[in-house]
């Protein structure tokens, strides 16, 4: 079996019948829907006309949101239904990143997941969802579309039918007849400035008003002939579109600063790692140790903090080992949690060496952990890549560029704990003021080439461009680029003690506000 769904836009009248069953099934809060109908409207009066769209869980073939839950909360069932189990839910929000439909939402009580899930209570009794039900034009076909003789398979076989962003390779099987482009396609119809009952702006769109009576106040339709109606039409549907009700969730923000800080404080923990092998020969023997203890407590306290920050960023905390001991193996959530497991006790375990003065286990370790630290470093970007609802996040360059934060914290601390803690050669200190230097100048490289370089979709274009528009235009500019690298080169270049300090405290600053800056941004496009 593979069930789907077939929404008819030629008989949707947007009652929102569906909504309300949906609530009224599932208990689900104001706020949050797991079926919204979407309202879009083209021309101007009287020359208009409206669209509606049934939005949900399109139950994809190959859902996203399946592969990134780190705990099989989210499962492809037998008959192809996309189910969901809240008891298993730990609230990471990694399927809201995944799933390029918006059809994920936190349930704002049990802060769980929650979507629709097809009612697959019903359709094991044999009874059909209650959206479809309530339908008062039979709207929403359900069914089996690997058997020929049911009314959804006849309708995808008979009727040119459309998905939601195919390109996404998801193999969505919610269906659409009669679906007009823009209300399928977010970008395609921008909020306007007011709702059908309500205002509804967003940052930057200037409220619409209505446009003035043109002396036919009976409507075009009603009174025109045919002939009239037919143009009216047509104008109406080359018109620009805009969203007039869309009661959808939009989850802008929904990783917020923790995610930011998290990314920042495991760069400096990696990046330190990935210093600690070169600490040889830099002064005196215990010196070196010294220097090296004292890098390798910074590093267990940022890696504590990361910790700290991932935990807190949960819906459920309390489940988050969880993530340890009901791991979903696809998911790079639960793989960069062993990896941060590990590289904790690589860490711990070069500490103890060190302490013991066991020279040879000292020698294999700061390797290991090295290793580890770069892959600390630069999980993240595969579970990025694994959120396929954010396309600035896609990035072929993120690997790197991360790799290459981390390597500028790690050489930006140790440059302030080689100052703080004197002395070392001036061989050494001139080696951190150059590898600093040379590290934030292709993370800004990068950056830059992250938000102006041509992207391959239009909504990774529009993250990019809300990234370097308005307010964060001046964060880009001088907090990231001027504070956070050409300040700190500057500054290198005159090598007393207060600029080094000065210029390894900005540059871990600019790291900081653009690490921000790159997630907020990833999540700033509409997907419904």
């Amino acid at each position: 079996m593979n069930y789907g769904f077939v929404i008819d836009n030629r008989k949707c009248i947007g009652c929102h019948a569906c909504t309300v069953a949906c609530k009224a099934e599932h208990d689900v809060p104001i706020g949050v829907n797991r079926t919204w109908v979407k309202t879009i409207e083209k021309g101007t009066f009287p020359d208009t006309r409206r669209y509606f769209s049934v939005m949900r869980c399109n139950h994809c073939a190959d859902a996203p949101c399946v592969t990134i839950c780190p705990v099989t909360a989210l499962f492809t069932r037998d008959d192809g239904i996309v189910d969901f189990d809240p008891a298993r839910c730990i609230g990471c929000k990694a399927c809201i990143q995944g799933c390029p439909y918006d059809a994920i939402y936190i349930d704002p009580r049990s802060g769980t997941a929650g979507k629709c899930n097809y009612c697959a209570h019903r359709v094991e009794v044999g009874l059909e969802p209650p959206c479809v039900v309530v339908c008062p034009e039979h709207a929403i076909i359900p069914g089996d579309l690997d058997d020929p003789e049911t009314e959804i398979a006849h309708i995808v076989k008979r009727e040119e039918v459309t998905v939601r962003k195919p390109e996404k390779g998801t193999i969505p099987k919610v269906f659409y007849v009669g679906a007009d482009f823009a209300s399928l396609v977010p970008s395609a119809a921008p909020l306007s400035g007011t709702y059908v009952t309500s205002e509804g702006r967003e940052p930057g769109v200037t409220p619409r008003r209505p446009a003035p009576a043109t002396g036919n106040d009976g409507g075009l339709l009603a009174i025109a002939p045919l002939r009239a109606a037919t143009a009216a039409i047509a104008t109406a549907e080359a018109a620009p579109a805009r969203r007039i009700y869309d009661a959808g969730q939009t989850h802008q923000g929904s990783w917020g600063w923790k995610v930011s800080a998290y990314l920042w404080t495991k760069s400096i923990a990696a990046g330190l790692m990935l210093v600690l092998p070169f600490i040889e020969g830099w002064s005196s023997p215990a010196h070196d140790s010294t220097l090296r203890l004292t890098a390798i407590a910074i590093a267990l306290g940022f890696l504590a903090a990361t910790g700290i920050l991932l935990v807190a960023d949960l819906k459920r905390p309390s489940r988050f080992l969880w993530v340890i001991t009901r791991p979903q193996w696809r998911s790079w959530l639960t793989r960069g949690a062993y990896i941060l497991m590990f590289f904790g006790l690589g860490v711990t375990g070069l500490a103890a060496a060190e302490l013991a003065g066991a020279e040879r286990l000292r020698a294999i370790l700061i390797w290991a952990v090295a290793v580890l630290g770069a892959g600390t470093a630069v999980y993240t970007a595969f579970l990025f890549w694994q959120s396929k609802g954010r396309d600035l996040w896609q990035s072929p360059l993120l690997p790197l560029h991360l790799l290459v934060q981390a390597g500028a914290a790690g050489v930006a601390v140790m440059l302030l704990v080689a100052v703080a803690v004197p002395p070392i050669s001036g061989q050494a200190l001139g080696d951190l003021v150059t590898w600093l230097q040379r590290a934030l100048g292709v993370h800004v490289l990068l950056a830059l080439m992250e938000l102006y370089a041509t992207h391959q979709t239009k909504d990774a274009s529009t993250a990019a461009q809300w990234a370097r528009t308005g307010a964060r235009f001046h964060v880009l500019a001088w907090g990231v680029v001027v504070l956070g690298a050409a300040a700190p080169i500057a500054l290198l270049a005159v090598a007393n003690t207060g600029a080094i300090l000065a210029a390894g405290a900005l540059g871990l600053i600019g790291l900081a506000l653009w690490e921000h800056l790159y997630v907020q941004a990833g999540q700033k496009v509409a997907l419904s």
